[in-house]
């Protein structure tokens, strides 16, 4: 079983025994967050038509300056859960109508949700777990994982370490991310759909472009095309607004254009790549949604 003391359960591996103090992730040992609902806005293989059961939780393991859940990672608006806790609200969305069970950025909790899932198995939970995730994880704590994840929903947001270090304070984000990803695709391999259209089991690769295509989005596509094959399936993610500290960086402080996001849709013909999802570009809004913490009763 995955354990938090010290704590290694992120690249970071800062040794940190939660009990007692925060970690690198500002995180304790109990699980803290902010909401959970019937989530409409992912892939439609995801949401479907009832929506997946999206747990977000609070911190992050990253420090994303332009991070959409800014409030959420970096200003840890949520409350305190248990492991018991946690395994019913996976209940809870199941007899909802969830999809899935979705887990938005887990990787700092790995060892408390180890423990929910495997839980919430034995109580009755049988949709699909949702591993939503920046990539910034250790092959060796996914790997205990194993049989209990079915689908990784995994960022690739950087292929240059200066990038990543710049602006998620990341500098090996791009070869630790990429090991990971290989490690999700050993255990579950490319996207399954079943005959509702809904995804069953595997890997969906997201790539989020930035404003000047300053993470270099082709190049990541080139990796995934060389390492993993053309069949892999991608989501390219149009939806970038300036959010969080972006105002502080001009060269993020703004949505992107339909030619920015044509170089990553070219790249997709180039490399015969049809498998995932494309998105409209529209300019993105100047503003930042707020985010409510549910209330714990």
């Amino acid at each position: 079983m995955l354990t938090i003391y010290p704590c290694n359960l992120c690249p970071r591996q800062c040794g940190v025994h939660r009990d007692i103090a925060l970690g690198w992730c500002r995180s304790g040992s109990k699980m803290h967050i902010n909401t959970w609902q019937l989530h409409h806005g992912e892939e439609p293989v995801i949401s479907g038509i009832q929506g997946s059961g999206t747990i977000f939780f609070s911190h992050c393991n990253l420090r994303c300056v332009y991070c959409q859940n800014f409030p959420i990672s970096q200003g840890g608006l949520g409350s305190d859960y248990t492991v018991e806790e946690v395994a019913d609200i996976m209940l809870q969305l199941q007899d909802a109508g969830a999809h899935n069970i979705n887990l938005v950025t887990p990787t700092h909790f790995s060892a408390q949700l180890q423990q929910c899932i495997i839980s919430a198995k034995a109580h009755g939970l049988s949709i699909p777990i949702v591993w939503n995730t920046s990539s910034y994880e250790r092959p060796k704590v996914l790997a205990e994982l194993e049989g209990l994840v079915d689908i990784y929903l995994a960022d690739l947001r950087y292929c240059d370490g200066r990038i990543s270090d710049r602006y998620s304070a990341a500098p090996d984000y791009p070869p630790v991310a990429r090991a990971a990803i290989r490690e999700m695709m050993r255990q579950v391999g490319n996207l399954k759909i079943d005959d509702n259209g809904m995804a069953r089991r595997g890997v969906l690769i997201r790539l989020l472009m930035l404003p000047g295509n300053i993470n270099h989005v082709e190049k990541s596509l080139q990796w995934i095309a060389d390492e993993l094959g053309p069949t892999t399936p991608v989501s390219l993610l149009a939806q970038y607004y300036p959010a969080g500290e972006a105002c502080l960086h001009p060269e993020l402080n703004r949505g992107i254009t339909a030619e920015e996001y044509a170089i990553a849709t070219d790249k997709l013909e180039e490399l015969g790549m049809t498998e995932g999802f494309v998105q409209e570009v529209a300019m993105s809004p100047e503003w930042t949604p707020d985010f409510v913490q549910k209330e714990k009763k």
